[in-house]
């Protein structure tokens, strides 16, 4: 399976990264292609622009050359996974422009819907299990990422993991996070 690995968080030396090496590695271990698109590092643009508002009236627009790259990326995989520090409970503002920008009418809905197998969005919280839950953070993120994004543009395997108290600094907790 080719798999696109979308990583969003400003600084490679993060969890964040850690864990998108050792979720890469053990795709490839797997015997699965990947490519990494870090989103910060590719200079890619998460506002929404004119070029790139959805027009509703027609489902074959042309948009930005940046979009139109980035939908062309996709095509050529089988399955999606985005990895990425919870924020506000919920995708880094980087993130979520790429899904505004490029999971496009016509391309990702509308007329077209996308073919991938499934996605993963693997999220790594400050927050303790139980915090989440208690607030129902969780399950509101499920309900967006897997229903709301994902089941509304066609794929029906969508899983949500989150990574907790990623910010503890105690070695047994790092280590346990990246196995």
């Amino acid at each position: 399976m080719k798999v696109l690995i979308v990583v969003s968080h400003p600084r490679v030396d993060s969890l964040t990264f850690s864990v998108a090496h050792k979720f890469t590695q053990g795709l490839i271990d797997g015997g699965h292609e990947t490519e990494v698109l870090d989103l910060h590092r590719s200079g890619f643009n998460p506002v929404l622009g004119e070029a790139d508002e959805p027009d509703w009236s027609s489902d074959h627009k042309v948009y930005s050359p940046e979009v139109e790259t980035e939908m062309e990326r996709m095509k050529n995989h089988d399955a999606l996974a985005y990895i990425f520090p919870v924020w506000w409970y919920s995708l880094p503002a980087m993130l979520k422009g790429y899904i505004d920008r490029v999971w496009n009418n016509g391309f990702a809905y509308g007329s077209n819907k996308l073919h991938h197998k499934q996605v993963l969005w693997l999220g790594l919280a400050a927050d303790s299990k139980e915090g989440m839950e208690k607030r129902q953070y969780e399950k509101m993120m499920n309900q967006q990422l897997n229903i709301a994004i994902a089941g509304y543009c066609g794929i029906l395997n969508s899983r949500v993991e989150i990574l907790y108290n990623t910010l503890d600094s105690n070695s047994e907790t790092q280590e346990r996070l990246l196995t």
